[in-house]
């Protein structure tokens, strides 16, 4: 395994945060592309096929870091930020939504992340960011991210966001969270990740929590979010208005109710 830059961080913010790295000469992370808010005189950033994980891998080491990330529908490339100036220099990366920013040590919790594809921000030169594949067919077929996660692993600092207000469980033994799919953001290997149904009909029709929701059984620890992606953006696509101003539900019974009750003429 790579050795790990060991790297120091500030958080900054409260909804709409950004983590500000303080790079050592040589120090660097690996970053998705677009993640950089901004690089001071001195941060060398350069593109790399592969995970990022280590500089020199070979050309077949790099098609399969590269290929991994192509299976969790990430882009090929990732990129790396090095200080090759003098003295300390900082780099900033901007979550891509409002919400928090989590620091995960991951020598503090065995070496071993698994995230949700769209969570991982960046992290320490050497971490390594490879797949997960989820065994079970019911995980794959209704877990909302299908049968692959991103398995983060290393023992340096790594940072994932989460949407709206971010929350830290630790399962006992055993212990079993029912959790919408889309809120959940990472858990340690140690936790059991599966899929059940909704039970009841009236719940299954009417709940408005869909089919089906995921379930974490202990022991280990597990980040979740308040605010899922998907569901801001599908909230946003039904407010959207379409031509001529009206909105896209307001052919509907609700949509009328939606009218009256936030003041919308017809």
């Amino acid at each position: 395994m790579p050795a790990m830059h060991e790297i120091d961080y500030e958080i900054v913010g409260d909804d709409m945060q950004f983590v500000r790295i303080e790079l050592d000469p040589n120090e660097a992370v690996i970053a998705e592309a677009g993640g950089m808010m901004y690089a001071e005189d001195g941060i060398h950033m350069e593109t790399i096929f592969g995970d990022g994980s280590q500089k020199q891998q070979g050309v077949m080491g790099a098609l399969l870091g590269a290929g991994k990330r192509l299976l969790t529908g990430e882009s090929l490339f990732m990129t790396v930020f090095s200080n090759q100036g003098q003295g300390k220099k900082k780099v900033a990366f901007a979550a891509p939504y409002p919400g928090k920013i989590q620091a995960v040590h991951l020598a503090e919790i065995g070496g071993e992340l698994i995230a949700q594809k769209d969570s991982f921000l960046c992290a320490a030169k050497g971490v390594s960011i490879g797949i997960a594949f989820q065994k079970r067919l019911g995980v794959g077929l209704f877990g909302g991210e299908g049968f692959i996660l991103e398995r983060l692993t290393g023992d340096g600092w790594a940072f994932v966001n989460a949407g709206g207000t971010l929350e830290e469980r630790t399962l006992a033994p055993g212990e079993l969270l029912r959790v919408d799919t889309g809120c959940i953001v990472a858990f340690q290997p140690t936790v059991d990740y599966d899929i059940e149904m909704v039970r009841g009909l009236k719940s299954m029709i009417f709940g408005g929590e869909g089919l089906f929701f995921a379930t974490l059984r202990g022991p280990g620890r597990v980040w979740m979010q308040s605010l899922p992606l998907s569901r801001l953006a599908g909230r946003l696509w039904a407010a959207a208005p379409q031509s001529g101003g009206r909105r896209r539900e307001e052919g509907s019974i609700l949509g009328g109710l939606g009218n009256l009750l936030d003041g919308s003429d017809s």
